[in-house]
């Protein structure tokens, strides 16, 4: 097992991570008004629901792959949907008045939301498809070990990410008062709401 698929794994995973959109909204919105561990353990969903689609891609679950790539529509619908449930939610939620509030089930809706968010869009799988074809995926020398090494290294690096913005964001919370905190919940419900309605319509 070469090392050098875990430091690809890590580079990779840190590259899908990194684009803001609606996620990094999300996570970006919960560390402002729940704390930087709310934010952190959203941003994990994402991260495990990467490694799950590079997953995927490292072992050639054709079947599986095919199926989600059928499925893209409904997909796609219920990601929408659920996008513009999570803005109004994000638009009406109220600051919490400290980060302690933000554990054991608040946590693991956090984590479920965006775990479920990402694996709504299967297009990624496309992404990572092509991504480790390009850097060894079906040469001799990858194998099953040096698959587990990559998938391992982008949940890490997607997880680096994530620590890294809900820990540099968090610097900033106790800049903002409980009204700067309620506008910015209004502005990113929007936002998270518009990302929803273009998925939506992009089915059209």
């Amino acid at each position: 097992m070469d090392i050098i698929f875990l430091l690809k794994g890590l580079l990779i995973g840190f590259t899908v991570a990194a684009p803001v959109g609606p996620i990094g909204i999300l996570c970006i919105n919960r560390t402002l008004s729940k704390g930087r561990l709310t934010g952190f353990v959203s941003g994990l969903g994402a991260a495990s629901a990467d490694a799950i689609y590079g997953c995927i891609a490292a072992f050639g679950l054709t079947f599986i792959t095919s199926f989600l790539i059928s499925q893209k529509l409904w997909l796609q619908l219920i990601g929408g949907l659920f996008l513009c449930y999570l803005g109004i939610q994000t638009y009406r939620s109220r600051p919490a008045g400290h980060a302690a509030s933000a554990r054991g089930g608040g946590l693991l809706k956090s984590y479920t939301s965006v775990f479920f968010l990402t694996v709504t869009n299967p297009m990624t799988i496309l992404f990572f498809i092509g991504i480790f074809s390009g850097i060894g995926l079906g040469k001799s020398s990858f194998d099953m070990g040096s698959a587990l090494l990559m998938v391992t290294g982008v949940f890490l690096g997607s997880a680096a990410w994530w620590l890294s913005l809900s820990f540099g964001v968090s610097l900033f919370r106790k800049k903002f008062s409980d009204d700067s905190l309620a506008w910015i919940n209004r502005l990113s419900g929007i936002i998270v709401f518009g990302f929803g309605v273009f998925a939506l319509l992009q089915l059209l």
